[in-house]
């Protein structure tokens, strides 16, 4: 099983989910990150200094040696823009895809890296990364290397890590390498497909980060799975074993009304596959085998949605068709 990093917390409960699914993560972990300050705490001190040096993999996106510190790290967050980006900058509480390496600064002691893995991708909010990363990372742009040395006040605190190897009172070197970044108005921005089936939903191509518009035919929905291309994208394939992050809207095919969506709600939606297997299974088997970047939509008919026991108190009734427009924003 894939091993999750060890600077993530618990994925933030703020995220949408259908009902019945939680926000956890399906990859698993030696270790999990606990947040070392408190919203009510000031920020830190940034300062550029003292930073030990890359001596090798020294491009963008190219796994990094880093030497050990000289003399005492700086009790405050240092941070350097190695590699100046170009792209999107980089606000607080949004989703950023990075590839990192993590190190002690007295013995250069690599605790975590994943450029021999899949990039990481989380949330830059409280309670869901070290705040080292929160603080230092924001304001950067999209194609960035960022180099940072963390204290133990704005990483795990004087608890440290045990299972990673971290003393409290270990300061920890970070390079960083960001890949993306998604927010609330992000769309996929895919190649448009043709939509020529009369009797499917025609769903719209607009990828300004609001909502598509869904156009459910006056007709009986299909009886077996449909999971076809809106805009298709270039990244990989989505696994069944990963989690996603996404944009999406549902709604039932014979009212057209909606359920439930992300757009224009101020969140995205992460979920793992395994797990909306268990509560939605055609949302799941539509999305995997489909590429990142891609907007898809998803027909499940009720044997693959919610059957007989849809949510209390919503729209969706029993024997219920619905229909998904998904924003595949990236994979993990």
């Amino acid at each position: 099983m894939r091993r999750r990093s060890l600077l993530l917390a618990a994925v933030p409960a703020g995220l949408v989910t259908l009902a019945g699914c939680g926000d956890n993560s399906s990859s698993s972990s030696k270790a999990s990150a606990s947040p070392s300050a408190s919203a009510s705490v000031p920020p830190p001190k940034i300062v550029d200094g003292p930073l030990p040096a890359i001596t090798a993999g020294t491009k963008f996106d190219e796994k990094p040696t880093v030497a050990k510190g000289t003399g005492d790290p700086s009790k405050n967050l240092a941070v350097k823009t190695v590699i100046a980006g170009s792209g999107k900058t980089v606000a607080e509480n949004d989703f950023i895809q990075a590839n990192y390496l993590g190190q002690i600064w007295s013995t250069a002691k690599v605790f975590d890296q994943s450029y021999d893995r899949t990039p990481l991708l989380m949330q830059l909010a409280a309670g869901s990364i070290i705040d080292g990363w929160r603080y230092g990372l924001a304001g950067k742009k999209v194609g960035s290397r960022v180099l940072m040395a963390v204290p133990p006040t704005w990483g795990y605190g004087s608890s440290g890590n045990s299972q990673a190897g971290i003393k409290g009172t270990d300061t920890l070197v970070f390079v960083v390498d960001i890949l993306n970044s998604f927010n609330s108005k992000s769309s996929s921005t895919g190649k448009v497909v043709a939509q020529t089936d009369a009797a499917l939903p025609k769903i719209g191509t607009n990828t300004d980060g609001k909502a598509p518009s869904i156009d459910i035919p006056k007709v009986d929905p299909p009886k077996k799975l449909v999971s076809n291309y809106v805009l298709e994208g270039d990244g990989p394939e989505v696994q069944s074993t990963q989690t996603v992050l996404c944009q999406f809207k549902g709604e039932v095919w014979d009212s057209g009304k909606v359920f439930e969506q992300t757009y224009e709600s101020g969140r995205l939606a992460q979920f793992s596959v395994q797990q909306m297997q268990e509560v939605v299974k055609g949302l799941a088997q539509g999305i995997t085998g489909k590429k990142v970047g891609s907007r898809i939509v998803v027909v499940t008919p009720p044997d693959l949605a919610y059957g007989d026991n849809p949510p209390s108190g919503g729209v969706v009734k029993k024997g219920s068709t619905l229909v998904f427009t998904v924003d595949i924003l990236a994979a993990m």
